[in-house]
């Protein structure tokens, strides 16, 4: 398309030449048309879209071309020369290119004759060095097995052998016990562990060997152990109490030779139960056996002379050591842990003789540490029962023994939870709290005893005794002795039983003694009396409810003889009654107007005596037991005998109406003649029961 129109550009065919319109070509106007129109229709038909167009339009536009006729007419001579001129640089690099190929080809030629010739430089080489190499490869392998073998022998020497130095520094009492004993001891133990390990190998005799040489040296090394620590107990000072920590280390490591260790254990206690006994005896004299006890500057046998506080400073004292005892050792026992019961364990479980003996039990450090405590505090325990019953047997006061019982029952239990339940001292102790209290018994049977050989009569107001309000103040310092013990947080207890027994109840027996020799109603009120001072006394103390109770059913019983005194005397101040007597057993109610009793004369009589009684009746009834301690209970028993009376007295109210209704029935005849008139009973008895309610509330 290019090609024709730049040929109708330049040609005679153009389109603007006045050729194109001339006469001579009318003729052929038609076909020129056509031709005109197909060609308007291609270029508008033609897509400038297409990216060829696209792209030589750009090249015309970085050319800088000019839309003129010289340069549409010169363009297509312009870039056939462009080409003709790039393709003659083309070949002209292409040339220099194929020079270089040449050069390199050359070199290349150069450098596979060098290579032949050091391949076959390389080939004559390796035959002449081959022997060698394999001698060399050889010499490697032997050097490397006995390198190998050399290790081992240094692994072996390092491991399982032991230089005379730590031989030494293991088994010469005359090395000191330090870091360098220890190291040498865990690396020896070790051995001897490892040791085993070549018995199962082909090397049995030297494992054997091994065995044999390990175990003497630890036995030596435990042996100096063992000499090490006695050497360090006998200077141990616990009065100030810091264990060195060479000296847990050394049992800990002991504990592994258990034999060995209750050796030390048994050692270390007998030195100090001798030196706690030692300052026992200085803390109560002031004086010591041993001039290295602890000097005391006041003794308890000066300071104190009460023996109740005596006996108490001295349970204060081995208290206050067994807790210092305890303080000290419980660094050693239970602060390391479970070390000593794993070294324990260790050596029960590598002693083959102790293996046939069952199963042993695990070591408990806070067990051992309270057995070794009450071993300790053992001479002291038999020093403080020799004093403490010496101070019990040599007074006769009860009630300072109950004390002394009270006192030791609390510091059992104290040393119970310190020390626990099966520490010497507290077979001691208790056996000291059943002497005291066997002493309590025996002083206070004397002192009834010599009580009922004085008793003479009650006081005139029938008031409680003195004996008996001297028993209540000694129950009283008893009671409160107790409260001081640890049985009395126990409201249900039933301890201090015996006490009442020892205490209470003889009194008791002796005013119910007394009361047995009174008239009526003095007996009664004298009991309640002293029923009601020792309630009183009784009452503020929770664990005596059960000893009350027992007391208010005795005094209800004398509440009950009291208000059968009231009633019969207001039966018989009354007059009353031979009526109650009577009718209460009568069963025929038709007789009551022919019997003696309820004829006019004796009912009037009766009556008479009645109203004389009544205004007075109250208050001389209340008069017949105005010694009673208690008001109220007075007025209750007086109310209740008197309701008794009120109801006796309806009783013959109701029995006279129905006799009278009886005998009125009765009168009228068959033809309604009414027979001669009479006097009512009732109106010779005219009292009714509301008016005795009122006269005797």
């Amino acid at each position: 398309m290019s090609s024709s129109y730049f040929h109708g550009r330049n040609g005679s065919t153009d389109l603007a030449s006045p050729s194109a319109t001339s006469p001579s070509t009318s003729i052929g106007t038609a076909p020129r048309s056509s031709a005109l129109s197909s060609r308007i229709t291609s270029v508008l038909s033609a897509s400038y879209a297409d990216l060829d167009i696209r792209d030589a339009l750009e090249t015309l536009d970085k050319r800088g071309f000019q839309n003129t006729q010289e340069s549409r007419r010169n363009l297509r001579l312009d870039l056939q020369q462009e080409v003709i001129q790039c393709n003659g640089e083309i070949v002209r690099d292409f040339g220099q290119v194929a020079q270089q190929l040449k050069r390199i080809g050359a070199v290349v030629d150069s450098l596979n004759k060098c290579c032949d010739d050091m391949r076959t430089h390389i080939s004559a080489s390796k035959r002449e060095v081959g022997p060698v190499l394999e001698e060399a490869n050889s010499l490697m392998q032997q050097k490397s097995q006995v390198e190998s073998k050399q290790h081992i022998l240094d692994a072996f020497k390092k491991h399982f052998v032991v230089s005379d130095t730590e031989i030494a520094i293991l088994t010469s009492s005359s090395e000191p016990v330090n870091d360098d004993f220890f190291r040498v001891l865990v690396k020896v133990k070790k051995i001897h562990q490892d040791s085993e390990i070549l018995l199962g190998n082909e090397n049995e005799r030297l494992g054997l060997e091994i065995l044999e040489q390990s175990s003497k040296q630890l036995n030596s090394a435990f042996q100096k152990l063992y000499r090490w620590i006695q050497k360090e107990f006998k200077t141990l000072d616990l009065e100030n109490p810091q264990i060195s920590s060479s000296i847990r280390r050394s049992l800990r490591v002991l504990a592994e030779r258990p034999a060995l260790f209750q050796s030390c254990m048994d050692f270390f206690a007998e030195a100090r139960e001798h030196t706690l006994s030692d300052c026992f005896f200085a803390a109560l004299t002031g004086s010591a056996t041993d001039s290295d006890a602890m000097p005391h500057s006041r003794p308890i046998e000066f300071q104190a002379h009460d023996p109740l506080r005596f006996v108490g400073d001295m349970l204060a004292w081995a208290h206050s050591a067994t807790v210092s005892e305890r303080e000290a050792l419980e660094v050693l026992f239970i602060g390391e842990g479970d070390e000593l019961a794993k070294g324990i364990q260790a050596g029960l479980d590598a002693d083959i003789w102790s293996k046939g003996e069952g199963a042993e039990e695990a070591y408990d450090g806070r067990k051992a540490l309270n057995e070794l405590v009450g071993r300790d505090i053992a001479g002291v325990a038999r020093l403080l029962r020799q004093r403490t019953e010496q101070v019990i047997s040599s007074h006769e006061d009860a009630t300072l023994a109950y004390k002394i019982a009270n006192l030791i029952g609390f510091y059992k239990n104290t040393f119970g939870k310190l020390i626990g339940s099966e520490a010497a001292i507290l077979e001691i102790l208790d056996g000291l709290e059943t002497y005291a209290q066997k002493q309590f018994r025996a002083n206070m049977r004397d002192h009834v005893a010599s009580v009922q050989a004085e008793l003479s009569i009650a006081p005139a107001d029938l008031s409680a005794p003195d004996f008996l309000l001297d028993a209540l103040e000694t129950l009283k310092t008893l009671i409160k002795s107790y409260g001081t013990s640890l049985a009395a947080a126990d409201e249900d207890s039933d301890a201090f039983d015996p006490v009442f027994t020892e205490a209470l109840d003889p009194f008791l027996k002796a005013c119910e003694t007394l009361e047995k020799k009174m008239v009526a109603p003095h007996g009664d009120i004298f009991a309640i009396n002293c029923l009601l001072t020792t309630k009183t006394a009784l009452t503020p103390f929770p664990f005596a409810a059960e000893k009350i109770t027992a007391m208010d059913d005795s005094r209800a019983d004398h509440i009950v003889k009291l208000t059968t005194y009231q009633y019969n005397f207001f039966l018989k101040s009354s007059g009353l009654e031979p009526l109650v007597t009577t009718l209460a057993t009568l069963e025929n109610i038709s007789t009551i107007p022919s019997l003696p009793l309820f004829q006019e004369n004796s009912l009037i009589r009766i009556s008479q005596t009645l109203d004389d009684f009544l205004p007075s009746a109250h208050m001389d009834a209340m008069d017949n037991i105005k010694k009673l301690q208690s008001p109220q209970l007075t007025r209750d028993i007086t109310e209740a005998a008197a309701e008794r009376f009120c109801e006796d007295f309806e009783m013959v109210e109701e029995k006279l109406l129905e006799a009278d209704d009886l005998i009125d029935g009765r009168e009228e005849d068959g033809d309604g003649e009414v027979m001669e008139e009479r006097i009512r009973m009732r109106d010779m008895f005219p009292r009714t029961g509301g008016e005795i309610r009122v006269l005797l509330t």
